[in-house]
């Protein structure tokens, strides 16, 4: 599969700034370019050969965030060389007219993968929408099929974020195998699949959640460790065993409105070895990785 070899397995991006941390910085922003570069390279060749990938996205409703997140998807696909089809739609679609068109984007040749964006209509079932996407092109990687694939080992699309995050892991230069990696979360779009591809790079893994009574006894034994769950500060400095590598995939809002992570950062730079910012870190990952999907649904066209 394209990301699994080529450059996508060689790309060093770790940085350090000895003034103001100890961690070295893992930029996503800057792995993020590297690839896009070389998924840009790939679907030109595609296209040049007859055969442009394209991305069919679908938003129902008016959400604020969503629509952020549509734009940026869909620029993306275009600074690459893809094909982007973004189809709005009111928030009172019928779920019957949204499957019907999920059906006829599935025979679309032009379309190698579809993006439904979350959240949808409380009328519309999540679960029924993303079954209905096309296993060759859930290019999100969330389908119950998908996620059985991702389970038994087998080829298929990885979730744009966990996959992003192994990118991140593996950009360091250090070894997976062997590693003791702390995944805290268990959501079946990050915490899970995190879990299983960390296995599949042969770590081990522990899941800590919400009903883990001593979340700081395992993370402090963690060579590396993947935060998942949307609250701030919920691994801090006295939480870490120096010199571990910290991917911060959490979104949230500090006192004064800023954009941070689940991770204290400034507190952990000062003892893990790896660390990633927010912004800047597994977020623009997560929109490579949806390109690198849709373009090897292309190349498997």
């Amino acid at each position: 599969m394209l990301a699994r070899g080529g450059l996508y397995n060689r790309v060093f991006i770790a940085t350090s700034d000895p003034i103001t941390m100890t961690a070295q910085l893992i930029s996503g922003t800057r792995l993020s370019q590297q690839l896009r570069e070389e998924v840009a390279h790939r679907a030109a060749a595609l296209t040049a050969r007859g055969n442009q990938p394209g991305l069919a996205v679908i938003l129902v409703g008016e959400d604020p965030a969503s629509q952020v997140y549509v734009r940026n998807k869909v620029k993306a696909c275009a600074d690459a060389g893809f094909h982007s089809l973004l189809e709005k739609y009111d928030a009172s679609l019928p779920e019957a007219d949204l499957l019907a068109r999920i059906d006829a984007l599935n025979n679309d040749p032009a379309i190698h993968g579809i993006l439904v964006q979350m959240p949808l209509p409380k009328h519309i079932d999540p679960t029924k929408v993303i079954d209905a996407i096309s296993t060759v092109k859930d290019v999100d990687g969330f389908s119950v099929q998908s996620a059985g694939e991702l389970m038994a080992g087998l080829p298929g699309f990885r979730p744009c974020t966990p996959f992003g995050c192994m990118k991140m892991i593996e950009s360091t230069g250090v070894p997976i195998k062997g590693k003791h990696a702390v995944v805290i979360g268990r959501s079946n779009t990050v915490g899970k699949p995190m879990a299983i591809l960390l296995l599949q790079a042969n770590a081990t893994v522990t899941i800590c959640h919400s009903s883990t009574p001593d979340l700081a006894y395992h993370t402090r034994q963690a060579d590396i460790v993947v935060a998942a769950v949307g609250k701030r500060n919920t691994l801090t400095a006295d939480m870490v065993k120096p010199g571990a590598i910290v991917i911060d995939v959490g979104m949230n809002r500090d006192d004064d409105g800023k954009l941070c992570g689940d991770v204290d950062f400034n507190g952990v730079s000062d003892v893990a070895g790896w660390i990633t910012p927010v912004p800047g870190g597994v977020g623009p990952m997560t929109i490579t990785m949806l390109l690198v999907n849709t373009l090897e649904s292309a190349e498997r066209n």
